[in-house]
């Protein structure tokens, strides 16, 4: 079971990265002719993968932290534990304007308003990068904590 965890939490993490450059990619793929309906829902879909692969990763995460690997008596008292942890955090909450950004233009376009502004969209492309730079440092934080440095 221990290998089943580890293995779904490295998908996991590779599926976050994943639907979050799907995302940067479609924030500057925008039809010439300006966002449409289609194009609002795939980006919807694709933040909603986003958060689904997120959440995967931190319950498969916590299942190790508590259950396999090193154990809990390992992984507190490391700062780089907390720098990681720290991070994930911070790429959630700097998630949360994409997705209501996202949510409001769907319900936007559902009900017959404007799309997005390409503004809207550069906005929204400035922060998922912001979120992929923090991304890319929890497996540092992770190789680091891992071999006990900081410890």
């Amino acid at each position: 079971m221990e290998i089943l965890v580890a293995y779904l939490h490295y998908l996991s993490i590779i599926a976050t990265g994943s639907f979050l450059t799907a995302e940067l990619v479609l924030c500057r793929a925008a039809p010439p002719t300006g966002p449409t309906a289609g194009y609002v829902r795939v980006l919807s879909r694709v933040d909603v993968g986003y958060f689904t692969a997120a959440l995967a990763a931190l319950a498969t995460g916590v299942i190790r932290l508590f259950f396999y690997a090193k154990g809990v008596g390992f992984y507190l008292p490391n700062p780089f534990f907390h720098a990681k942890l720290g991070l994930y955090v911070l790429v959630a909450v700097i998630s949360i304007t994409p997705t209501v950004r996202i949510i409001r233009w769907s319900r936007a376009l559902a009900q017959g308003g404007p799309p997005p502004t390409p503004a809207d969209i550069r906005g929204v492309r400035r922060l998922v990068h912001v979120e992929l730079m923090l991304l890319a440092l929890i497996p540092l934080m992770a190789v680091l904590m891992a071999r006990g440095i900081g410890r």
